[in-house]
């Protein structure tokens, strides 16, 4: 199989934009910006504040309303949250701070923004939909599985347009070993391996998932997918895998996608939009 164009949708006929407005929460910073989902690029720049340490709900809520207020956004906004969220609420915390754990995130920050309306979705998921949607994994039929390498690993699974939500396979076990303290980048850095030991890892991950649900595509994001030219081709697995082509926005443009069409993460990712 060959993998698909990784350019982004072209503008609409008329050329007339949809806005819609994202914020993507990160361990190190909180970003949003307005996107145009006819073509899934951020109309002006990004804005990003530090994320507060430690990084508590509320100071996070105060922190992404004030992203909200520097564009002047009134309306319905998405957010994407670093762990399992159903209906609004925080199930995992498991590389942010345990207070997170069955806080219903969508109030806090409706609450913060004087009740404007909140979508909140995970964040690997938020990501999977826009590369599915604008990026690599444009007009992909199939499965595709979006992995995410940072401080952990983070998954999307997308099938047919549709997304599967809150699959967590940076916590599945491989060899006897979770996969993100075997294969997520910071494991790389914290050991000063090369890129071709670091790859033997990430290998064993994508096959133990693609022996479980038997892929079409992996796309690869995180900060290290910048640099895929140097890694993607040591990889010794069975499935077509890609660079993402969003890079650093995929979240914002994910967490836009599904505030603009009012889902849940179970149907963010429909080509019918």
């Amino acid at each position: 199989m060959t993998a698909t164009d990784s350019s982004v949708t072209p503008p609409a006929a008329d050329g007339a934009e949809r806005r819609a407005f994202g914020i993507d929460i990160g361990g190190s910073g909180v970003k949003g910006g307005v996107v145009d989902l006819n073509t899934g690029r951020l109309i002006g720049d990004r804005y990003k504040l530090p994320t507060p340490q430690p990084a508590l709900p509320d100071a996070v809520a105060e922190t992404v309303a004030a992203v909200v207020r520097e564009f002047g956004w009134t309306g319905r906004l998405g957010v994407t949250y670093p762990g399992v969220v159903i209906d609004g609420v925080a199930h995992t915390a498991a590389n942010v701070d345990k207070s997170w754990l069955g806080t219903n995130v969508r109030s806090v920050l409706e609450r913060e923004l004087d009740g404007q309306p909140v979508t909140v979705l995970n964040d690997a998921d938020a990501a999977g939909i826009a590369e599915e949607r604008y990026g690599a994994g444009r007009d992909q039929d199939g499965v595709v599985v979006l992995l995410t390498f940072g401080t952990g690993i983070g998954s999307a699974v997308i099938h047919n347009g549709v997304l599967l939500p809150n699959t967590e396979f940076g916590h599945i076990e491989v060899g006897g070993m979770e996969a993100e303290h075997r294969a997520a980048s910071s494991v790389k850095e914290r050991n000063d391996w090369s890129y071709k030991r670091w790859t033997t890892e990430v290998t064993k991950v994508l096959i133990a998932i693609e022996n479980a649900i038997w892929p079409d595509l992996f796309i690869v994001g995180g900060g290290i997918s910048r640099k895929a030219e140097k890694w993607v081709p040591l990889l010794e697995n069975r499935t077509p895998v890609v660079p993402a082509a969003l890079r650093n926005t995929a979240g914002i443009v994910g967490a836009a996608m599904a505030a603009e069409f009012d889902v849940t993460a179970t149907t963010a990712a429909s080509r019918s939009m």
